[in-house]
């Protein structure tokens, strides 16, 4: 393998770690770069040396297969200031939204929240988690994603007891074009992983 093509795919593999927001696995990376899982190590090790780097703000953090992009440690002081600051204001529209689709369909994954709302919704999340005003844990249906609910702060901030406590819980949580959505994603997603499945056959 060319060093041209290993630095272009640590190249990729960074921006999608910073996009996603979340760990990828080893495999997902592969699939979404066209590339072997022997490749992506190799752009993970490049990245690990440039990371090394004194003046690099970010390292690479493996927890089990998955990989996550995450600050440097000893810039936590620096991190945790703006972190606070953050806490201090007052939530943005895009974090409303977000909030309100994991308060009215959680436990719900990333992608169906971005199907929802149209956007990317991985900054919104991490937003919240460091609010305290949602939870995130391992998805039981597919262990390379998350899903986000509800925090006990939340419902103690808006003085309900549980989601079906929430204004209008009933007809927001079930929403037939929210749900319609979120099956349209689903769908997709499939077909994505039946056409992967048919190459690696091929090959």
């Amino acid at each position: 393998m060319g060093a041209e093509k290993v630095e272009n795919i640590a190249s990729k593999i960074e921006s999608l770690l910073f996009l996603h927001g979340e760990p990828l696995s080893i495999d997902r990376l592969a699939t979404s770069l066209s590339a072997s899982a022997s490749e992506i190590e190799v752009g993970l090790e490049d990245l690990d040396v440039r990371y090394a780097a004194p003046e690099s703000g970010l390292r690479l953090v493996r927890n089990g297969h998955g990989v996550e992009l995450v600050t440097r440690p000893e810039n936590a002081p620096e991190v945790e200031a703006m972190l606070v600051a953050d806490r201090e204001e007052t939530l943005g529209k895009a974090t409303m939204e977000t909030l309100a689709v994991v308060a009215y369909r959680g436990p719900v994954t990333r992608a169906s929240i971005d199907a929802v709302r149209g956007v990317n919704s991985s900054f919104a999340l991490r937003n919240l988690l460091l609010r305290g005003l949602i939870e995130r844990r391992s998805n039981p249906l597919d262990a390379r994603e998350y899903e986000y609910s509800p925090s006990f702060r939340l419902f103690e901030l808006l003085g309900v007891g549980s989601a079906a406590e929430l204004p209008e819980f009933d007809a927001l949580s079930r929403d037939p074009r929210l749900a319609a959505r979120e099956e349209s994603v689903a769908a997709e997603g499939s077909e994505n992983e039946e056409v992967s499945e048919a190459e690696d056959t091929e090959e």
